[in-house]
């Protein structure tokens, strides 16, 4: 009979060694015990950037990168976009259920009361520079909410929990929307808890000033909004929820945590993709111009940015759902070059058998900085608004963490390639 094991055999020694496999897995401390003598601390993997380490366990998302499929706790990505809030499925990814009637108006009541922020925090944005980028100044002010609320320190509290996840959902939009404002050198605007979670958060960003009733947005740029932010709540084990993992496991609060993953997010390579794409539109200028530009990215000369991922080896779910919004959009804010020139782009470039073989699809970047800069949102703003949509999954991703007993800090072991031992040399003697 078969056994769900792997057979090691360690042809330095000849010694076999028998490892059981779960979940497709081996534990890595399991080829600890492959060993050359007494003196040898035994095998490790090596996995720059964890091209196949898992390293953890979790229910909240699931991807199948070759099928190009998403899910939310078991819900597909496409229904969620459909039919649900971005509310709805924050308390999906952090509860494991969809909530029901009632949950939902609690769930919605209490983060609408924590929109506002302590006026201190004010006077602590306006410490920034005028031309401060929106990001350092969200990853700055997320983590002096930490001073703010100490209670936030009983992580293992459920309730205290509970009242930090109020907290984050509610305030990420303020200090956004203040970021935003103090780059503009407009007045701050205060939050209405009137309004949807997205409808608030575009209102505190146009609100004019000076201006007795507030901002209303155009339903449908806030359903644009709010689609954008369900796309990009959670997915899987990326840079920042990993930074949020991996800081959360020191048991840190969960401000600092989120300050943690909000700057993982700053980085280029991360958050800022769908920038690059807006640049590489630009750069293309015309429609005409896509052969050429095709060209050049196969003989290595560019790159094509918004295609391929480093888990979607097909369609990105998310592309197809953002494309289709990008018309929706474009209707009420008037027709956009770029969007021509991405179709077609993509067009082209599906039907290039050098694509095909390589697997590079659009992915979430492709289109979505289409849609932010057709609602008036500057570059700058594009992560900030990716941060917002992902605190839910950070949160989701570090509760799970917190309560799962295998977790413990996070400390990746390392190969070291420096000198052997070396005779201090004194500073006289030094040539």
């Amino acid at each position: 009979m078969p056994k769900d094991t792997l057979t090691i055999t360690d042809n330095r020694t000849g010694k076999s060694y028998e490892v059981p496999i779960a979940d497709g897995t081996i534990k890595a401390v399991d080829l600890k015990q492959v060993r050359t003598g007494p003196d040898d601390v035994g095998l490790m993997t090596y996995d720059p950037a964890f091209m196949n380490t898992a390293s953890c366990r979790s229910a909240v998302t699931y991807i199948d990168g070759d099928k190009g499929i998403l899910r939310y706790r078991g819900y597909p990505i496409e229904e969620l976009a459909e039919k649900s809030t971005y509310l709805e499925t924050a308390y999906l990814v952090i509860h494991g259920e969809l909530p029901t009637p009632a949950q939902t108006k609690e769930w919605s009541g209490e983060i609408a009361a924590h929109f506002m922020v302590h006026e201190n925090i004010k006077t602590f944005v306006d410490g920034f520079h005028y031309d401060a980028h929106p990001m350092g100044m969200l990853v700055g002010t997320v983590a002096a909410l930490s001073t703010f609320y100490q209670d936030s320190k009983n992580i293992f509290d459920a309730a205290s929990r509970r009242h930090q996840i109020y907290r984050l959902l509610g305030k990420m939009p303020t200090l956004a929307a203040y970021a935003y404002r103090h780059s503009r050198g407009l007045p701050y605007a205060y939050p209405n808890p009137d309004l949807s979670y997205v409808g608030n958060f575009i209102s505190m960003l146009g609100q004019r000033a000076g201006a007795c009733e507030p901002f209303v947005p155009n339903p449908v740029l806030e359903r644009a909004l709010d689609l954008l932010f369900i796309l990009h709540a959670d997915h899987e084990q990326n840079c920042s929820t990993n930074a949020m993992r991996a800081v959360g496991s020191s048991h840190v609060d969960p401000f600092c945590a989120v300050a943690a993953a909000t700057a993982a997010l700053y980085g280029p390579l991360h958050g800022g993709a769908n920038e690059e794409v807006l640049k590489m539109l630009r750069e293309i200028g015309s429609v005409d111009h896509i052969p050429a530009y095709i060209e050049r990215v196969k003989k290595g000369e560019v790159r094509l940015m918004g295609f391929g991922h480093r888990v979607y080896k097909n369609y990105d779910p998310r592309a197809k759902i953002i494309r289709a919004a990008a018309h929706s959009v474009l209707e009420v804010t008037g027709s956009s070059p770029l969007l021509d020139i991405a179709l077609e782009l993509e067009k082209i470039a599906l039907a290039d058998e050098y694509f095909i073989k390589h697997k590079l699809y659009p992915n979430v970047d492709f289109y979505s900085g289409i849609i932010y800069q057709a609602m008036g949102f500057p570059v700058a703003m594009f992560p900030v608004l990716f941060a917002i949509a992902r605190t839910a999954g950070w949160i989701a991703q570090w509760q799970e963490m917190l309560l799962d007993k295998e977790q413990k800090i996070a400390r990746p072991r390392q190969i070291y390639t420096g000198h052997d031992t070396r005779a201090y040399v004194p500073l006289e003697q030094r040539k």
